[in-house]
């Protein structure tokens, strides 16, 4: 840095010796722009000098992000992009291949610190963790490098991004080498990624970064290949440089055991870095600096009027004059276009490079993509060739903290470490994830469930008691066949109507006792199958009304038993007042409040079919809602009301002296069916989904056997299996 402060003091003051301090300076050779330097750090001192007095200067390898910077450097250009997009491009490339846990090494120069400030902003923002953020530099102790080369073998990233310094990497590389760490994926920056020296390296094969775009000069290679000796014995650098690279000596030297060159040497011949013109990087960016400055001057010194140019040779031209032109330069040159921003930079384009092994062996550099910041965001970066990786490798290495969470989990961030440092955490119970590594997990939609994985949601299993199901096979298996044993009892007692054991019981109400039982058995098929608006309404009414009506034939039967016995107590007269007339309007009447509180329920709130979504999480019931509860439970209160009554009356009539006395059975009957509704209130509030149905067909079925086997049962036995009693001495016997 004091030699670039030197070099800028002398060319202010026109190259001379003296520094001139009073108001008179010397005006001889004023510099009217810079080209150079070459490093940042030189270039930051030399701008700020440079910069008081409004002369340019374009720097070819100055890439620190700092010198944008138009407050502190007004007057520096440069034609090599910031390390702000290179930053930005190895963050792009780093998240690109699923890197997310890295080790960064750095210079600890103006070049490093400034570039890897910005690469770690850029990381941040993609999501990737650093483990290791270690500089140094070249002129460091060799306890300082040797730390820095145990932090990567002692690491547990396998990604290395290294923003540094052809000299300082060569120097960490060397260290590296005395005792191999395991395969390392090197993420390289323009300054060392192109350097053919550090090449040699064999353990940085599959090394990718980003290099300043490569360019052929015209004429460059035929320039330097025609060399007269004439040029090189007025130079001494070229003296040098041909010693050296034919191992000759130009001239006899007593002191030098070198042959003398003998003039067959030919550059032509030469295969050195010296000869290979097709790999020019940084020299492409002094050509365009060049051109760019004499395109200033050009433009300063030159107008265009009445189309052609015109240029004035004895302008007194300025450096402000310069430095204006060179803000509006803006040509193509080289098949390149050559302008500045704001910032006095260019437009950002990278070369995307790869160190792979050639057919010889030997490490060779390969551009497999590049990365243009004048694209749209997120169409930056483009990959279009094969990539070796580490050791030779054809697959992306895996460098990562955690695992990726697979859909099904989340990621539980581990206490104390970076956020790429987590477990892996399966979904609670109805939620998930589907996508890997989520931060949490979402509930499924009501009518929705996850999968067994906890990765997708799919549609909750519809259930409802359907016609297929075992269970429902054997409730209706039962439902028929308890309405054919109905039947059957109706035809056997039609068949024999005019005995005297049907007689004696009231015929007409045991044929619409059996008629009711049978549409008893056959409502519990209502109950079966998908609930629809008309089922749900008819399943309940139905049900309410045939009871009813079956109780009612019950009760008439009952009070019948009664009314005749005391009708045969002398003067009682009673029968004329309870004869089948009266029977049938009792049946009707009984019936016929059942029928109105049904209407009203249905037309005030009927039952409808609903999805129940509370009773289990993992599916939907499908179900009749009551609609208005209170219409349910005075239906079947009013059932039960007259079944109670109609147990008391039985009760009471149980010990009449009479061989066909009807009340003993009817007794049964009523205790079997208020026992078997007594417990189904319980058993239909506790049961789950669709077996609240089942238990309330079961309680049908139940009470609707027990009124069948109690009341007809004995009757159907005597009048097949023991025609002797079914006669009229047997009736008139009493106990």
């Amino acid at each position: 840095m004091p030699v670039s402060v030197l070099v800028a003091v002398q060319l202010l003051n026109g190259e001379e010796p003296l520094f001139y301090k009073g108001t008179n300076c010397s005006q001889s050779g004023v510099v009217m722009g810079v080209v150079g330097d070459s490093g940042s750090t030189p270039s930051i001192s030399m701008s700020r000098i440079f910069g008081s007095f409004n002369i340019p200067l374009v720097s070819s390898f100055s890439t620190c992000a700092c010198l944008s910077d138009k407050q502190q450097f007004p007057s520096f250009f440069r034609t090599i992009p910031s390390d702000h997009y290179q930053a930005d491009a190895l963050a792009k490339l780093v998240k690109h291949f699923g890197w997310t846990w890295i080790g960064v090494v750095h210079s600890n120069s103006d070049y490093g610190n400034d570039g890897i400030a910005s690469f770690l902003k850029a990381v941040v923002r993609e999501g990737i963790c650093v483990e290791y953020t270690e500089s140094f530099f070249r002129t460091d102790p060799r306890s300082s490098i040797q730390r820095v080369a145990d932090v990567i073998r002692r690491s547990t990233a396998k990604v290395v991004v290294a923003f540094t310094a052809v000299g300082d990497m060569k120097v960490l590389l060397e260290e590296l080498a005395l005792d191999l760490p395991s395969p390392r994926q090197w993420i390289a920056s323009e300054a060392w990624v192109t350097d053919p020296n550090l090449m040699s390296f064999s353990f940085c094969a599959g090394a990718i970064g980003v290099a300043i775009q490569r360019s052929v000069i015209p004429g460059l290679r035929d320039f330097l290949l025609n060399i007269s000796p004439s040029e090189l014995a007025a130079s001494s650098v070229l003296t040098e440089f041909w010693e050296d690279a034919f191992n000759c000596k130009l001239n006899e030297s007593l002191d030098s055991d070198k042959r003398v060159c003998d003039g067959t040497e030919t550059l032509q011949s030469l295969k050195n870095p010296y000869t290979e013109t097709s790999q020019l990087r940084v020299t492409n960016m002094m050509y365009k600096a060049v051109f760019a400055m004499a395109h200033a001057i050009h433009n300063a010194v030159c107008k265009e009027i009445n189309a052609t140019i015109q240029c004035d040779k004895h302008i007194k031209l300025e450096p402000k004059q310069v430095f204006t032109e060179l803000k509006k330069v803006n040509f193509s040159k080289n098949g390149y276009q050559v302008s500045f921003d704001a910032n006095g930079d260019p437009v950002a384009f990278y070369e995307l490079v790869n160190w792979q092994r050639g057919e010889s062996g030997s490490i060779e550099l390969v551009t497999v993509g590049y990365y243009d910041a004048s694209l749209p965001k997120g169409q930056e970066f483009h990959i279009n060739r094969n990539i070796t990786w580490a050791y030779g490798g054809t697959q992306v290495p895996v460098s990562m903290c955690s695992k990726n969470c697979p859909p099904g989990t989340r990621k539980v961030l581990q206490k104390g470490k970076p956020i790429c440092c987590y477990d892996c955490i399966p979904c609670p119970e109805g939620e998930i994830s589907n996508m890997t590594n989520s931060p949490d997990c979402f509930s499924c939609s009501r009518e929705f469930w996850p999968n067994a994985e906890k990765d997708a949601c799919f549609p909750k299993p519809v259930e409802f008691l359907s016609f297929d199901e075992s269970l429902s096979i054997i409730l209706a298996a039962f439902s028929v066949g308890g309405a054919c044993l109905a039947i059957i009892t109706l035809v056997i007692f039609f068949r024999h109507r005019k005995s005297p054991i049907v007689r004696a019981n009231n015929s007409e109400l045991s044929f619409l006792l059996l008629f009711s039982l049978t549409l008893c058995f056959l409502c519990s098929l209502t109950f079966i199958g998908e609930p629809s608006e008309w089922s749900c309404m008819l399943r309940h009414t139905a049900f309410g009304i045939t009871f009813v009506l079956c109780i009612s034939c019950v009760l008439g039967k009952t009070v019948m038993v009664l009314m005749a016995f005391k009708a045969t107590l002398p003067g009682n007269n009673v029968m004329k007042w309870f004869g089948p007339p009266q029977q049938r309007i009792t049946v009707v009447i009984l019936t016929f409040f059942q029928v109105l509180i049904c209407i009203v329920w249905l037309i005030l709130s009927p039952p409808f079919p609903m999805k129940n979504l509370n009773t289990y999480k993992e599916k939907i019931i499908l179900e009749c809602a009551l609609g208005s509860a209170i219409g349910f439970w005075v239906v079947l209160g009013y059932i039960g009301l007259l079944a109670v009554f109609c147990f008391i009356l039985a009760v009471l009539a149980r010990k009449l002296p009479d061989n066909f006395n009807e009340a003993k059975m009817i007794t049964f009957s009523m205790l079997i069916f208020c026992a078997v509704w007594i417990t189904f209130i319980p058993a239909y509030v506790s049961s789950p989904g669709k077996f609240t149905v089942a238990v309330e067909i079961f309680a049908i079925l139940a009470s609707t056997f027990g009124l069948i086997l109690c009341i007809f049962a004995p009757k159907c036995f005597i009048i097949v299996f023991q025609p002797q009693k079914n006669t009229k001495k047997y009736l008139m016997n009493k106990n």
